[in-house]
C-alpha cells in the first residue's frame, strides 16, 4: 500500500515550507516517528517525522524547491506491495485529493447561491474558526473576518467560497425596494463630460544582472525571500520616523559589573541586554500606545496587555526575532538565564515557530558592532523597534567640568499611524532615564 504524505498545516498563516534537507533517500527503510525532512517556513526550520513505518518509494520535492501546504511531499510503500513503478509514483492504492496551492492574486467567483452565514462582532471576539492556511490567506487579502464566518464545509469548516461570496455580500451595495423610477430628462449633451479612467502604474520589472562566469550566484528563496517581504510590507505599510537619545550608562556599566559577580556563581551570562528589556517594559507600561497593533481589518487599535518582547538576531540564514515572552513577570537573572538558550537555538535552526513569532516590541542590537545611529525598520505589524548601538568612553561636560562617561545612543522608529512623536519622545527618555539611574527598576519592581 502507498501513502501519500503531504506537507502538514505547520503553523497559522503558513502556506508553503522550502525543503531544505531530506533526512532519508528512496529506498530507505523508515521506522515510524522517524524524522524525514526539514522544512523552513518563514518562521523556522522544522523536522517533520514519518506517520508510518515502511520504505520510501518516491522523493517528490527536491530539496531547494518549495512545496505547498497539502502537496505531496514523499511517498512511503507502507507493505511492501507497491512493487515497481511506472511513473514518478507508480500505482497508488489510495488517490489522495489535489493539493492544496500557494495562494495567488485572488480575484474572487461568482457566489454561490444563498447568503454566507455569520455571526456578529460580539460573538466572533476569540472565536476559534476551522479553516485552511490558504482560506485564512484568501480571507486577508479579500478583507474579511473569517471569525464572523459559519463554514459550509464537512465539519463547520469555512471553504474559499464561503470567503468569497462574504467578500462579494460585503462589497455589494445594499439593495432598496424594487419601484419604477420617475421618467427623468435627458441631460443635454453637451454638459456630458467623458470620465478620465484612472492611470494604471504598469509594475515594475523585475531586475535581471548578466550572468558572468566569475560571480557567485545564490538563491535569493526561503527565509531570506521572506525577510525582505517582510522588509518592504513594513516600509510601504507604515509612516515610520525615528527618534535618536543619548544616554549615560556609566552606573549601569557599574552596577553590571557588581552583578556578574552573582550571576556567574548561578551560571548566568549577563549581558546589558536584560536590563535594556526591564527598561522598555517600564516604558511600555507607561506609554501603552508603544506595545499596540492596528488591527485594519477593524479599524481599532489593539492595546497589548502581554509584554513579548522581541529581540533581533543575526543568523545565517539571516535577520530572525526570537520571543521572550511575559518579560514582565521575569526578573533581570531570569531574563538572563532565558536568553542565552533561546539565542543559541534560534542560531543554530532549532528554535520553534512559536519562539519566533507573537513579539509586541522589538529590541534590536548589535552588540559591539552597534555603530553610532541607525534608523531600524518596524518589525510590522508593531509600532515601534528599538535600536541599541555601541557603548563607548566619551568627553562630556558635568557640572562645569569635562568628565569621561560610558555613552551610548539609542534610535527608535515608529509608525507615526498610531504614535506621536511627542510621545514616542517621551517613552524614550523615559527609558534612558531607568538606564542612567538603573537602580529606579528595583524601586518600581518592574
Amino acid at each position: 500500500m502507498a501513502l501519500e504524505f503531504r506537507l502538514p498545516d505547520i503553523g497559522e498563516g503558513v502556506v508553503e515550507g522550502e525543503i531544505v534537507r531530506w533526512l532519508v533517500q528512496e529506498g530507505d527503510t523508515l521506522r515510524e516517528d522517524q524524522p524525514m525532512v526539514e522544512v523552513m517556513t518563514d518562521k523556522a526550520t522544522v523536522e517533520i517525522p514519518t506517520p508510518r513505518a515502511g520504505k520510501v518509494a518516491k522523493l517528490m520535492v527536491a530539496a531547494g524547491k518549495l512545496c505547498a501546504v497539502g502537496q505531496v511531499m514523499i511517498v512511503i510503500d507502507t507493505d511492501g506491495t507497491m512493487g515497481s513503478t511506472n511513473g514518478p509514483t507508480g500505482h497508488l492504492s489510495q488517490p489522495a485529493p489535489a493539493p492544496i496551492a500557494a495562494p495567488q492574486a485572488v480575484v474572487p467567483a461568482a457566489p454561490a447561491a444563498g447568503p454566507v452565514q455569520t455571526v456578529s462582532a460580539a460573538e466572533a471576539a476569540g472565536r476559534k474558526v476551522l479553516a485552511t492556511p490558504a482560506t485564512r490567506q484568501l480571507a486577508r487579502n479579500l478583507s474579511v473576518d473569517i471569525r464572523t464566518l459559519v463554514g459550509s464545509g464537512p465539519g463547520g469548516r469555512v471553504t474559499r467560497d464561503d470567503v468569497r461570496r462574504a467578500s462579494t455580500e460585503k462589497s455589494a451595495p445594499k439593495s432598496a425596494p424594487a419601484q419604477a423610477a420617475p421618467p427623468q430628462a435627458a441631460p443635454p449633451q453637451a454638459a456630458s463630460i467623458p470620465a478620465t479612467p484612472p492611470v494604471a502604474r504598469p509594475a515594475a520589472p523585475p531586475v535581471s544582472v548578466p550572468i558572468n562566469a566569475e560571480d557567485e550566484r545564490l538563491p535569493f528563496r526561503g527565509l531570506r525571500k521572506k525577510i525582505a517581504e517582510n522588509m518592504v510590507r513594513s516600509k510601504l505599510q507604515t509612516a515610520d520616523f525615528t527618534y535618536v537619545e543619548e544616554c549615560d550608562v556609566t552606573e549601569l556599566v557599574a552596577l553590571r559589573k557588581r552583578a556578574q559577580k552573582r550571576a556567574h556563581e548561578r551560571g548566568i551570562k549577563l549581558s546589558f541586554l536584560p536590563f535594556l528589556i526591564k527598561a522598555v517594559v517600564s516604558g511600555l507600561k507607561k506609554y501603552p500606545i508603544l506595545n499596540s497593533t492596528l488591527d485594519e481589518s477593524r479599524d481599532e487599535i489593539v492595546l497589548r496587555k502581554s509584554y513579548h518582547i522581541g529581540v533581533a538576531a543575526a543568523t545565517d540564514s539571516g535577520l530572525m526575532v526570537p520571543v521572550l515572552r511575559n518579560a514582565d513577570r521575569l526578573s533581570l537573572f531570569q531574563i538572563a538565564a532565558a536568553l542565552e538558550p533561546l539565542a543559541e537555538r534560534t542560531r543554530t535552526g532549532k528554535a520553534s515557530r512559536e519562539e519566533l513569532s507573537g513579539s509586541t516590541f522589538t529590541i534590536s542590537s548589535l552588540g559591539k558592532l552597534g555603530g553610532l545611529l541607525a534608523t531600524p525598520i518596524i518589525n510590522f505589524p508593531e509600532v515601534a523597534v528599538l535600536g541599541v548601538h555601541k557603548i563607548k568612553e566619551t568627553p562630556v561636560v558635568r557640572n562645569g567640568q569635562i568628565v569621561i562617561r560610558e555613552m551610548m545612543n539609542l534610535s527608535i522608529s515608529l509608525d507615526h499611524r498610531i504614535v506621536d512623536g511627542y510621545e514616542g519622545a517621551l517613552f524614550l527618555q523615559h527609558v534612558v532615564g531607568m538606564l542612567e539611574d538603573p537602580t529606579l527598576m528595583f524601586m518600581e519592581l518592574v
